[in-house]
C-alpha cells in the first residue's frame, strides 16, 4: 500500500495525476490529508477538503482518503503503508522532498517513491489556486469538478458579502 500525503488545499489536476500513477503502480493507495502549520490558513476545512478529494478519486476503485493531524512516516507506519508517494514538480520540490524522504527513511525506514504530474500541469499549485481565487478569477480548468463546484460557490459568495 501507498500513501499520498499533502495538504490538498485544494486538490488539483496535478494531485490527480499524481494519485492516478499512485493507483497504478500499487494496489491501494491512501491519500492522506492534512492541515500543514506552516502553511497559511486554509481556505477549506479539513472535512471540506476530505469530501473534495473522496469526490475527486471516485473513480479510483483502489483509492482510500484519511484526514491526518501527526507526522507522516507515524501515519505511514499506523496504516501499514510500504512506501510514501511524493509529486514533484520542479528541481525546488525535488531537492525539498529528497531531504525529506532521507529523513523519513532514517527515522522509519520507509521507503519514498517519486512521481511527477504530467508536464501539463507541472505549473499548477495549490497557492495560485487559492490566490487567483481570491481575486475572483477562473481556475476550473486547473482543478476537478467537485473543486471548481466548491471554488465558484466561494467566490460567488465573497463577491455578495
Amino acid at each position: 500500500m501507498a500513501m499520498y500525503p499533502g495538504s490538498f488545499d485544494p486538490v488539483h489536476n496535478g494531485h490527480l495525476d499524481v494519485i492516478g500513477a499512485a493507483s497504478r503502480l500499487f494496489n491501494s493507495v491512501v491519500v492522506a490529508a492534512m492541515r500543514n502549520p506552516s502553511k497559511s490558513t486554509p481556505m477549506f476545512t479539513d472535512g471540506e477538503r476530505v469530501a473534495m478529494i473522496v469526490e475527486s478519486t471516485a473513480h479510483f476503485g483502489n483509492v482510500t482518503v484519511v484526514e491526518f493531524g501527526e507526522l507522516v512516516v507515524d501515519l505511514a507506519q499506523r496504516l501499514g503503508a510500504d512506501v510514501i508517494v511524493k509529486g514533484l514538480r520542479s528541481q525546488t520540490d525535488f531537492e525539498t522532498e529528497l531531504r525529506m524522504a532521507h529523513m523519513n527513511h532514517s527515522v522509519t525506514g520507509i521507503e519514498t517513491v517519486f512521481v511527477p504530474p504530467r508536464s501539463k500541469h507541472l505549473f499548477i499549485a495549490s497557492n495560485f489556486i487559492r490566490e487567483i481565487t481570491k481575486f475572483g478569477g477562473d481556475c476550473s480548468h486547473l482543478v476537478p469538478p467537485p473543486v471548481a463546484q466548491r471554488l465558484a460557490a466561494r467566490t460567488s459568495g465573497e463577491r455578495n458579502a
